[in-house]
């Protein structure tokens, strides 16, 4: 059990988050997130997904409360018992994705990723990426709307829509997944080590541009991506007890 003292409350720009974050402050105080025992992000997945990243210097562990549409990465919403709820809560630690990208301008432009990094075409003709592999070459030539590399805590996101595996957490995988592929026609993509260093160069990237994202964070007309996990960097989720990233996983493979 933590103790909890102080509590910093984040909201989106909902109504229904900022009516949430209003009645929770009157109720338990408002402290900055520096000096919080725990920060409580309430929103959507989206807003949960921002929190982690503006406050991943902060060393905080993260609370989400839904008040948003899916939720995978939040708790149910409640204004009782908030504080025995943060004591007896579960923390999951994640780490994101690296993004490298190199642009048609020759700018480099980094971002990390907690769910995935995907490369999808700019343009009305397929993308064509060549994929390696921790330096080899692994796919000369993928034909494609687009591909991506997912973590676990991503991987039913937008992997999941793309026919990709369903990852559990702590697997030390990461997915590597195409977007309607046509070429190779009847490619899945791959698992790889969560160690691995991918790399995709754009082939004909004049003819073919290719736009690069990282969590919401995008990237136009990029020519090489290199993606890594970043164990440096620790993001701290909380989920009440039986409610955790593991087993949210494994309700989604039996929906």
């Amino acid at each position: 059990m933590r103790r909890i003292e102080k509590i910093a409350f984040r909201a989106s720009d909902s109504e229904i988050a900022e009516s949430a974050r209003r009645a929770l402050v009157a109720r338990y105080g408002d402290a900055a997130p520096e000096g919080a025992d725990v920060i409580v992000a309430l929103g959507g997945d989206g807003f949960m997904l921002e929190t982690l990243h503006g406050t991943m210097a902060l060393d905080r562990p993260v609370y989400g409360m839904n008040c948003g549409t899916i939720g995978f990465l939040m708790n149910e919403y409640s204004e009782d018992g908030l504080i025995e709820r943060l004591s007896a809560a579960e923390e999951e630690v994640i780490n994101p994705l690296a993004m490298c990208a190199e642009c048609a301008d020759g700018a480099v432009r980094e971002a990390l990723a907690i769910n995935e990094v995907s490369l999808l075409r700019a343009g009305p003709q397929a993308a064509k990426l060549r994929i390696s592999i921790d330096g080899k070459i692994r796919l000369e030539e993928l034909v494609c709307d687009g591909a991506l590399i997912s973590t676990p805590a991503g991987s039913t996101a937008y992997n999941y829509s793309a026919h990709g595996p369903v990852l559990p957490i702590g697997a030390e995988v990461l997915a590597l997944t195409a977007v309607a592929a046509f070429r190779p026609r009847r490619w899945r993509g791959a698992i790889l080590s969560k160690a691995a260093r991918v790399r995709f160069d754009v082939i004909d990237p004049k003819k073919r541009p290719v736009m690069a994202d990282a969590d919401g964070r995008s990237v136009r007309n990029v020519v090489t991506v290199e993606i890594r996990s970043e164990p440096a960097v620790r993001h701290r989720i909380l989920f009440d007890p039986g409610h955790g990233l593991e087993e949210r996983l494994i309700r989604e493979q039996f929906a």
